[in-house]
C-alpha cells in the first residue's frame, strides 16, 4: 500500500469555544484546510510550527516522543485542536513539528472519527458500517 494523503480543516477550538458563547464572531474563528499523510504508526496529530502559527494554539505542554528511526525528541503539544473530515469531526492536542515539516493524522484522531484507510483505493473513507455518524467501541 502507497502513502494515503487526507484533505482535513483544522480550527482553532478554543476560538470555536469563544465563538460557541458569543465573545467572538464566527467569521473570526481561526481555520484552515491541510492535507495530513495518514499515519496508523504515529498515535496523536502531528503539525508543523507554520500552521500552530497561522492558527494560534496555544502551546499547553512538552512531550518526548520515540521518530521512526528511534530517536526521541521532545516537541510542543498545542490545543484544543478540532478536526473535521467529511461529516466527522473531533478535538485533540497535536505535536509541532519544526518548520514546514509533513503534518501527520495519527491513529487516535483516526479512531475517534471512525474513518478507516480505504486500502484499493489508497484513501481515507468514513467507516461505510456507519456512514451518517461515528461509532465508538466501549468495551
Amino acid at each position: 500500500m502507497g502513502l494515503v494523503y487526507a484533505d482535513i480543516e483544522l480550527i482553532n477550538g478554543g476560538d470555536l469555544e469563544l465563538a460557541r458563547r458569543g465573545y467572538m464572531d464566527k467569521d473570526e474563528v481561526k481555520r484552515m484546510w491541510i492535507s495530513a499523510l495518514v499515519d496508523t504508526g504515529s498515535y496523536m496529530l502531528a503539525i508543523n510550527e507554520n500552521i500552530q502559527e497561522q492558527l494560534q494554539l496555544p502551546v499547553v505542554e512538552k512531550r518526548k516522543a520515540q521518530l521512526a528511526n528511534g530517536h526521541i525528541v521532545e516537541y510542543d503539544v498545542v490545543a484544543p485542536v478540532e478536526i473535521r473530515f467529511k461529516n466527522r469531526q473531533t478535538t485533540c492536542r497535536a505535536m509541532v513539528l519544526p518548520g514546514d515539516s509533513e503534518p501527520l493524522l495519527g491513529a487516535i484522531p483516526l479512531e475517534d472519527m471512525d474513518v478507516l484507510i480505504h486500502p484499493q483505493r489508497q484513501e481515507l473513507i468514513v467507516n461505510p458500517d456507519h456512514p451518517y455518524f461515528a461509532q465508538m467501541k466501549m468495551k
